[in-house]
């Protein structure tokens, strides 16, 4: 059996378009009730624990560490070079799931697990991140389960541990769209949180543009921003930090018009600047080792970086507040710095790499 099932309008495409609500939860269960029992992988370098296994109807507890979202039907392919798919999981909810094999990086879904774990515990709107399980069964009995590489050529996605975010809007009706007209984004309810972002892109290294969708519910007149797309955070899969003042920005200035200084930027910054070590390493040990390779001194390597940049967030938004673009036009400022031409074009900014 398979279901192919989609909503009307691509949710994360350009254009105000709407998100219908998705009837699935029933196909889903009959779905995972075809699926064979899974094979439980270890999410941490420690040896597994002798405890049982459980296997709820939700999620899979895995030996030794953590719980992971069981995905019971691809639904479609995402926009975007991760190439990812909408996923239902046997939680009920869809995930857009990124998979260890995707044409990018298979860091990039450490990237999206940690980065998005850190906007979080600051308090700012992101999905509900979480490694979701794909089974064998399921990649194999798919209808394009594939990645497009170079050439045409295509390579089936693997199964195992992958990232999931939590689809914006999910199976309720409502409408979630990618731009929004100015007089409509000066109205966003949580406008103030682009610059609370801008604390996580600069602190993180995000090497893309800020990407973030936009969520109204059903009789609502004004849209609330979800911020999206962490992938490219910690320079994709190099993990080095190539700061630059237009990196990890949104591309228009609209939403930074009301920043008149520092205090503009809180409580965001100040919890950036004070999160503790145990937080960082938190989120880290959450992150499946196949993520990066499986050598935990690359990844206690980038921790100890990020815990000695949460004293130059403010230099690196001082910086892009002096730079010619004038993000901040009610922030007096001195000096300006000249950005090279090729940092100054942000016309391939907006594109999604989901």
């Amino acid at each position: 059996m398979h279901a192919f099932l989609g909503c009307r309008g691509d949710v994360y495409g350009g254009g105000p378009r709407v998100a219908r609500a998705l009837s699935i939860p029933a196909i889903g269960r009959a779905a995972m009730m075809k699926l064979p029992r899974p094979v439980y992988t270890p999410r941490s370098g420690r040896p597994p624990r002798r405890r049982p296994v459980r296997q709820g109807s939700r999620v899979i507890l895995l030996r030794g560490f953590g719980l992971a979202v069981l995905a019971v039907q691809a639904i479609r392919r995402m926009r975007g070079g991760a190439q990812s798919q909408l996923m239902l999981g046997a939680d009920g909810k869809l995930w857009v799931v990124k998979f260890q094999n995707n044409p990018q990086d298979v860091r990039v879904l450490a990237n999206e697990l940690i980065a998005t774990r850190l906007a979080a515990a600051v308090g700012l709107t992101v999905p509900a991140s979480e490694v979701v399980e794909v089974t064998e069964w399921l990649v194999a009995n798919t209808l394009d389960m594939f990645v497009e590489l170079p050439r045409g050529q295509r390579q089936r996605y693997v199964s195992g541990l992958q990232f999931g975010s939590q689809f914006v809007g999910g199976l309720m009706p409502g409408q979630v769209v990618d731009y929004l007209p100015e007089p409509q984004l000066d109205e966003v309810r949580n406008l103030a949180e682009f610059a609370g972002m801008l604390c996580i892109d600069k602190w993180a290294g995000n090497c893309n543009g800020r990407q973030a969708v936009f969520e109204r519910k059903p009789r609502e007149r004004k849209y609330r921003a979800t911020f999206i797309d962490q992938g490219f955070c910690f320079n994709a899969g190099e993990w080095t930090f190539p700061d630059s003042p237009l990196r990890g920005v949104y591309q228009r200035n609209l939403v930074y018009a009301r920043v008149t200084g520092w205090e503009s930027f809180e409580p965001w910054l100040s919890r950036v600047e004070a999160m503790e070590a145990g937080t960082l390493w938190g989120i880290a040990e959450a992150v499946p080792p196949e993520w990066y390779g499986g050598d935990t001194a690359v990844i206690e390597r980038l921790m100890e970086q990020m815990l000695r940049r949460r004293s130059r967030v403010r230099d690196l938004i001082g910086e892009f507040r002096d730079s010619d673009r004038e993000p901040f036009p009610m922030w007096a400022s001195g000096k300006k710095i000249v950005v090279p031409r090729q940092f100054a074009e942000v016309s391939g900014v907006g594109k999604f790499v989901m």
